[in-house]
């Protein structure tokens, strides 16, 4: 968790930075650059405060060792719902979701609905069926 930690904590001050220089070469009369791009710097610290405090309550991972080899890597890395359908279910969801935006509001009130459906689906799929435990 090294690394992540470093990559946003450090990068940070740089957003900060370059927002105010954003402003001072364009006068301040552009308010969304050098509004953002130091909102965008304090977005990065937070996740980086979040990956300190969680660095404190976890064990080293193995690609925190210097020395680690890829077998210590080696072992379950989570749960994969295999041939599911829900993922789809959702990203055809969100596609007409963003469609909706530009055609009509019913269209996003219909891709909610079957976006719902599709993220309760994916929720529960090891709750019933030829994988339930």
């Amino acid at each position: 968790m090294k690394i992540e930690i470093r990559l946003f904590v450090w990068t940070a001050p740089f957003f900060v930075v370059v927002g105010v220089l954003y402003g001072l070469f364009t006068g301040f009369t552009e308010p969304v650059g050098y509004l953002g791009i130091p909102l965008v710097g304090a977005l990065m610290a937070m996740i980086g405060a979040y990956l300190v405090v969680q660095a404190k309550h976890t064990d080293p991972r193995p690609e925190d060792d210097e020395n680690g080899e890829i077998e210590q890597g080696a072992g379950d890395q989570g749960v994969y719902a295999p041939w599911s359908w829900w993922p789809l279910v959702i990203g055809a969801a969100a596609a007409a979701a963003f469609l909706g935006l530009a055609v009509g509001w019913w269209v996003f009130y219909i891709a909610t609905i079957v976006g719902v459906i599709g993220l309760v689906g994916w929720v529960f799929e090891f709750s019933r069926g030829q994988h339930a435990h």
